[in-house]
This record gives C-alpha cells, sequence and structure tokens, in this order.
C-alpha cells in the first residue's frame, strides 16, 4: 500500500501543496490563477503548521494502521478499505458528530468552515492522477508516496 510521507527537514513552509490540495478538489474546475483562496469551498485536505522551533511541518493524513478516526465513526463515514490501505470517507453517511476529528492523533481532521456539515480529509486524491497534487507540488520533496507493507 503506499502513503504520504513527510521529512519535515525538507520543508521550507512555501504551501504550494497546500495550493495543490485546493486546486485538485476545487468544485469549478478553473485553473490556478484565479482560485479565490479565501473561498470555503476551496478547503484544503492538508495544512502546514509552524512548530515551537521555527521549523515547519506538512500535516496530512496517515491512513493508520488502526485508524482511530475509523474506530470512533458511529455512521460508518469512514472506512479502511484493507486492500489499499486508504481510508475513505463518505459525505452522505457522516452524521456530523465529529468523533473522528475529535480522536485524530494527528490533529488532521477538521469540519469544514462553511456547513460544519462535513469532514475535511485528506482522501489521497483518489480520483486524480497517480500521485497525489500536493506531493506533484512539493519543490523540496518534503512530501513523498512510499509503498509499506
Amino acid at each position: 500500500m503506499k502513503r504520504i510521507f513527510i521529512d519535515e527537514a525538507k520543508c521550507d513552509g512555501c504551501k504550494n501543496c497546500v495550493l495543490a490540495c485546493m486546486q485538485a478538489h476545487r468544485k469549478d474546475g478553473g485553473s490556478i490563477y484565479d482560485l479565490d483562496l479565501t473561498n470555503p469551498e476551496n478547503e484544503s485536505r492538508n495544512h502546514i503548521v509552524m512548530k515551537g522551533n521555527g521549523h515547519y511541518a506538512p500535516i496530512f493524513c496517515r491512513h493508520c494502521d488502526q485508524p482511530e478516526c475509523v474506530m470512533s465513526c458511529m455512521s460508518g463515514a469512514l472506512v479502511k478499505d484493507e486492500e489499499s490501505g486508504h481510508v475513505y470517507y463518505d459525505e452522505e453517511k457522516c452524521g456530523s458528530c465529529f468523533m473522528c476529528v475529535m480522536n485524530c492523533p494527528y490533529g488532521v481532521l477538521k469540519a469544514d468552515t462553511t456547513t460544519k456539515t462535513k469532514v475535511i480529509k485528506c482522501d489521497f486524491c483518489f480520483d486524480h492522477d497517480s500521485e497525489p497534487s500536493c506531493v506533484k507540488a512539493c519543490p523540496t520533496k518534503a512530501i513523498y508516496v512510499k509503498e509499506v507493507e
């Protein structure tokens, strides 16, 4: 199975990964040049934080081996695919209890800022190219995909 890995030492905080994620998931299909960064419909599924030591840390869904978000999801909206190892989110099944948000040990999941009715979660660009948009956009290769067992 493939997972996204992070080399924090290489991250310079450029946020190319965040913009690429926003562009990949925008609903109007426009170009990156007219991407409205203030539009809550264009939320990124990843983010960059600055740690106490002044270094940047990209935050992504890690599609955990034992995903606490899946274990705490009472509606069945989050499901781990055993073959690929990816955690899928079904917005239609979500009960908006946000137990998954509270139980994510990495602080990755969040409620959408518009309606507060769905979870914003990295989807590994399942329905896009073979490589996630954020990985392709990282100029320092701080974010990369690796095959794990």
